[in-house]
């Protein structure tokens, strides 16, 4: 038998099979295209090198009623168990993601910004308060909301994000909680 593998936090048990999870990216930027979107391409490579589904994908501007518009009909499709978003979470005047989306939470999960910023401390030092990373859910749907250079994308996916979204990750992961996070 295999010993579980080591994960941030916790253990990977490779002896389970690995449940996997509908997931859309997101990319925000005024700037990038299908062609130069590489955060969102990180993203989406990432996301189905983990035996993940990409149920998913889009680039829309930096604009409010954009990102609400996409985010909402994700979750409203039914379609999307997890969104990965990546930009606008910075601090200049056209970075509106954190406005768009945590009007839209049911819950917000405080201690994902507290853990990315320590996770990005290790790789950019004091730059990580220019970061407002975020995230929640959505009416049973996780929303992660990431800066959007790789580097960011990197550190959120590989050490905070994926774990969570690994059905075998122990002591407890995100996975095994989705079919009760709309219980009244």
């Amino acid at each position: 038998m295999n010993a579980p593998a080591f994960a941030p936090g916790g253990k990977i048990d490779t002896n389970k099979p690995v449940k996997a999870v509908k997931i859309a990216v997101l990319t925000i930027s005024d700037t990038r295209d299908e062609e130069s979107d590489t955060s969102g391409n990180i993203l989406a490579e990432r996301v189905t090198g983990a035996g993940h589904e990409l149920a998913g994908r889009a680039i829309v501007r930096d604009d409010i009623e954009a990102i609400r518009g996409q985010v909402s009909a994700w979750v409203a499709s039914g379609e999307v168990e997890a969104i990965v978003t990546t930009g606008g979470t910075g601090i200049t005047g056209r970075d509106v993601t954190p406005e768009a989306i945590r009007p839209l939470f049911d819950k917000e999960l405080d201690g994902f910004s507290v853990i990315f910023h320590l996770v990005s401390y290790q790789s950019v030092g004091l730059s990580t308060l220019q970061s407002r990373a975020l995230a929640g859910i959505v009416k049973g749907v996780f929303v992660f909301c990431l800066p959007g250079s790789n580097g960011a994308v990197k550190d959120g996916w590989d050490k905070v994000i994926s774990a969570q979204l690994d059905s075998r990750h122990g002591p407890c992961n995100m996975v095994e909680l989705m079919p009760r996070l709309m219980e009244q």
